[in-house]
């Protein structure tokens, strides 16, 4: 009875730059930033909220409302993404917030199957979110898509110095050559985020970037090819994120590294897949922590289908997909197979089904697991030689993600 008369005094509607203060003043009660991150995030007094407003402008914001004030909110990212080798606009799921007094009655779900409903009709056919509670967003169709891969390597267990053609150079974190490598390493990369200039923006907003430093690896036809943004404190070489389009700039890089090695005691970095350095340096004994990092949901499941780049599809198949939120992805979709560059996708169960839920679908088409790991947990309703086809037209390319938002 309570919660029904609280829902009652609550209206749902669209949030616009004139909620910007009431906006950021949820997130900062919600994610607890007090005015110490902020700072140490390089943020002077109001910076922060000001620095929010092309986000809200760029974006599509949701929130109930009691009367004048915002008690619940959910913001949708437009970007773009590099699922494998084609590119899709994808819905950026952040600013997800309700106070605490208003926790319990059902207001998130309902403002997710507003932003389900508003990524589809904007046609962005796949959403990303980092999950501050993963069990929930499970619920809501969302599913584990990346790892973080967190090192620790001390300075005796560093890389020796190898030859390499090319050489480094260090510069500012925006150098054109640090964006245009990035651009084509995202662009080659299954699961990245093709970052713009409002991306780079937001890559940057919890990170004081005048104190990072970035090295960039040039081949021997001085085309850039890799680079590290790092920064040395405390006697540790912090890398922040580290790309490389080949082996010879990995190795470039992990020299520049390793010279540092008469002033650091050790390196701490992130890897954003499941790629352990160990096997990459010749002492292995290194500290590893693999944890899961972002989540994905296919918005709709057809209109992906359509897009999806299986390889060798010969045979049709359909999917038998359940869905706990957007009623559209219930169903049989059946990939019948292609026609004028997208695949036939039908509600006709030809072929052999395949039944499981958005959000084993999610995770499988993003090739986080195997279709053989979901069948051995019963994720995966079909029989063994299905289980092995899947396996075969489903791009072998493990996801990357190493954007925040």
């Amino acid at each position: 009875m309570a919660n029904r008369k609280i829902r009652e005094k609550l209206v749902l509607k669209p949030v616009d730059e004139g909620h910007l203060e009431q906006f950021n003043k949820l997130l900062r009660y919600v994610f607890q930033v007090t005015s110490k991150d902020l700072l140490e995030g390089g943020y002077e007094d109001g910076e922060l909220i000001r620095s929010k407003l092309p986000m809200l402008e760029r974006a599509d914001v949701f929130g109930w409302f009691n009367g004048d004030n915002l008690v619940s909110q959910v913001c949708i990212y437009p970007c773009t993404v590099n699922i494998h080798g084609r590119i899709y606009d994808m819905g950026g799921i952040t600013g997800v917030g309700t106070y605490p007094e208003y926790a319990g009655i059902g207001l998130m779900s309902d403002l997710l199957r507003v932003a389900l409903k508003s990524m589809r009709e904007k046609r962005q056919w796949i959403s990303y979110l980092y999950p501050y509670n993963i069990p929930f967003y499970r619920h809501k169709g969302w599913e584990i898509m990346s790892d973080m891969v967190s090192f620790t390597v001390s300075d005796a267990k560093l890389p020796k110095q190898v030859d390499v053609p090319g050489y480094v150079e260090r510069g500012e974190i925006d150098h054109p050559d640090v964006l245009k490598t990035y651009d084509h390493f995202a662009r080659r990369t299954h699961g990245a985020l093709i970052r713009n200039e409002d991306d780079w923006e937001e890559y940057w907003r919890w990170e004081n970037e005048e104190e990072r430093i970035a090295a960039v690896y040039y081949n021997e036809k001085r085309e850039p090819t890799g680079f590290v943004i790092y920064w040395v404190e405390q006697d540790i070489f912090h890398i922040k994120e580290m790309v490389y389009l080949d082996m010879e700039s990995r190795k470039g890089l992990w020299n520049f590294i390793g010279a540092h090695y008469s002033m650091i005691d050790e390196v701490q970095g992130k890897i954003y897949k499941n790629e352990p350095l160990a096997f990459f340096l010749d002492d292995s004994e290194i500290t590893e922590t693999i944890t899961p990092y972002y989540m994905a949901r296919i918005v709709d499941v057809k209109a992906f289908l359509e897009l999806f780049p299986f390889i060798g599809l010969k045979t049709p198949f359909h999917f038998v997909v359940s869905d706990p939120v957007a009623e559209w992805n219930n169903g049989i979709f059946c990939v019948a197979g292609t026609e004028n560059g997208k695949n036939r996708i039908t509600d006709e169960p030809l072929g052999n089904p395949i039944a499981l839920s958005i959000q084993t679908l999610s995770a499988l088409l993003m090739n986080y697991r195997s279709a053989s790991y979901f069948a051995d947990l019963e994720r995966i309703r079909t029989d063994t030689e299905t289980v092995k086809m899947l396996e075969n037209i489903i791009p072998n390319q493990e996801p990357y993600f190493s954007d925040y938002f």
